[in-house]
């Protein structure tokens, strides 16, 4: 949905007008492609093909706008229900980060509108039946860290545009069905024996089927338990994970240049800086004996 010149100038005359047939719309878009409208108007509207529906009890605090770079935060209050936002999926992360587009449109014209804020969903809050979610303003992304940092470990996550490795690669990814879990935080599987013992550590497993499909999390251990594959997350999928779900599990990296190099052969991409001193390198002083070549402090580091 886009908005145009046109329809923010003939809501401003409507605007004018006296009497006017005004609601709020917002558009929440998720991360895995789950898209829904609501409206805080007493019937369903249509927008662009949309529909947004008003039985959602979706409401929202006075939008807080200012100049600079500070970040502009309002919050929206809502009815949990199966047809739109549910407690289950809250509880599962899926609406984490998820995008927010709110409208100020005209209801009886509903080509006459503008946008009054876009960002992003920030800490929900769940009481019974309702929620309340915090609304992060776009500028909310200045607050993050930005550019590199002078490290002996690669800054690139695997697989991503930097790193360049293909996760698809035959050997660093197999999918299996969980055979064993506890607390949805250790799963156990029937792991082929010709991948060592912590090649998923620091990956990721992926749920491909089930009530908790498309939710991950990274790998924590990678070990053999009782003649079976177990692996261990860092945190726990908040979601109904049941025996026999499919997952995809992905081989992990240390991040150093020698995993790089000896395991994924992708040294040419390494974003770090292997041949930075350590700290006791403040500390040295001369000594008779022992190598000075000029070659490398560490011999595991890949020159």
């Amino acid at each position: 949905m886009t908005e145009s010149k046109t329809q923010s100038q003939d809501l401003y005359d409507h605007l004018l007008g006296g009497a006017t047939t005004t609601c709020r719309c917002w558009l929440v878009e998720r991360k895995d492609g789950w898209r829904r409208g609501f409206t805080d108007h007493d019937r369903d509207l249509v927008i662009d093909g949309i529909s947004f529906a008003a039985s959602s009890g979706f409401t929202a605090s006075a939008l807080e706008a200012t100049t600079g770079l500070a970040v502009n935060n309002t919050e929206t209050v809502g009815a949990i229900s199966d047809a739109g936002i549910t407690d289950e999926d809250i509880e599962a992360g899926r609406f984490d980060g998820a995008e927010v587009t709110c409208w100020f449109v005209n209801w009886e014209e509903p080509d006459q509108r503008l946008i009054r804020f876009r960002g992003s969903i920030g800490e929900i809050d769940r009481n019974d039946e309702s929620f309340t979610a915090e609304l992060l303003g776009m500028t909310e992304l200045l607050n993050q860290p930005q550019g590199r940092v002078y490290q002996r470990e690669c800054s690139a996550m695997l697989g991503d545009a930097k790193c360049k490795f293909d996760r698809d690669t035959e050997g660093f990814h197999v999918e299996l069905p969980i055979l064993e879990m506890e607390d949805a935080r250790i799963f156990r599987f029937d792991c082929p024996e010709n991948l060592a013992i912590g090649w998923f550590e620091r990956g990721r497993m992926e749920i491909l089927g089930g009530s908790g499909e498309g939710l991950w999390s990274w790998i924590k251990n990678d070990l053999i338990v009782g003649g079976y594959r177990e692996i261990t997350l860092w945190q726990d999928l908040r979601a109904n994970i049941d025996v026999g779900d499919l997952v995809r599990l992905e081989s992990g990296c240390d991040k150093s240049a020698f995993t790089c190099a000896s395991k994924f052969e992708n040294f040419l991409n390494f974003r770090g800086c292997p041949h930075i001193p350590g700290e006791d390198w403040l500390t040295s002083y001369p000594r008779s004996g022992g190598e000075y070549s000029g070659g490398s402090m560490n011999s595991s580091i890949v020159s």
